[in-house]
């Protein structure tokens, strides 16, 4: 059984961003870049289900820049069995990224797709959807427990009631949660293992996709700064400012 795994190489989530000047998007010049982490546990995911004997190979995937390599590396570190780069220099909108693996799984036809729920740069939880519609593929999506068997897959979501478990015919699409594991610490061997693993790397075009944005930015701001909290003498000079001045009751 072949398992895909998206991943994407975005801002460390240690690190704190800024605003450019011109308000044109986020200053990513000289900062830590790092693999999502929603993407971190879905090859944690994928490599724990080839530790079961389940999985026979996992195959990471990152689309971006000549950058997103050492994402990938990262990723065959973990323990994927081998990455492919969809190398492009244009902004890729969630859309584009569906397309372009809709492509990869019709040219790997993988049983399963796992990848994080949303990337933590554009926070748009938008990808796994769109390519399981795409791909016409029965989707689970916030995944936080997967058993995965020869011809379905089980999966426990967390929603706003309590739990929801669900079982997918494979092929099928899945988005994983923070509770579904905790990825493991990548270690120096296996770091000098990954350089040696097989990197494939495609252009948009020869996948046949077109990657134009079909949406444009009109402006990035950073939120308003938070006013300092100030002390009540009492329960009716709070409630009168709540409704008064804050507005919420």
């Amino acid at each position: 059984m072949k398992v895909l795994v998206p991943v994407k190489r975005v801002v460390d989530y240690n690190v704190k961003v800024r605003v450019k000047s011109d308000g044109t998007g986020v200053d990513i010049a000289n900062v830590k870049m790092s693999m999502n982490p929603f993407d971190e546990i879905a090859v944690e995911e994928a490599v724990r289900l080839k530790e079961k004997g389940v999985v026979t190979e996992v195959i990471a995937v990152s689309c971006g820049d000549a950058k997103c390599q050492e994402t990938l590396r990262t990723a065959m570190a973990i323990g994927a069995d081998r990455g492919i780069l969809v190398e492009t220099t244009e902004e890729l909108q969630p859309l584009a990224v569906a397309k372009l693996l809709k492509a990869l799984v019709e040219k790997e036809q993988p049983q399963l797709i796992i990848l994080g729920k949303q990337a933590i740069d554009d926070d748009a939880n938008q990808t796994g959807q769109m390519l399981a519609a795409l791909a016409d593929l029965p989707q689970a999506t916030f995944a936080s427990k997967v058993d995965l068997a020869a011809d379905k897959v089980t999966v426990a979501r967390e929603v706003d009631g309590g739990m929801e478990t669900l079982t997918l015919t494979l092929p099928a699409v899945i988005t994983t949660d923070l509770r579904l594991n905790e990825p493991r610490y990548v270690t120096l061997p296996n770091i000098m293992k990954a350089k040696k693993k097989q990197l494939d790397v495609f252009k948009p075009e020869d996948l046949g996709v077109d990657v134009k944005p079909r949406l444009k930015t009109l402006k990035v701001s950073e939120p308003p700064k938070r006013g300092a909290g100030i002390k009540v003498p009492d329960v009716a000079t709070l409630v009168d400012k709540l409704k008064n001045e804050a507005k919420v009751i």
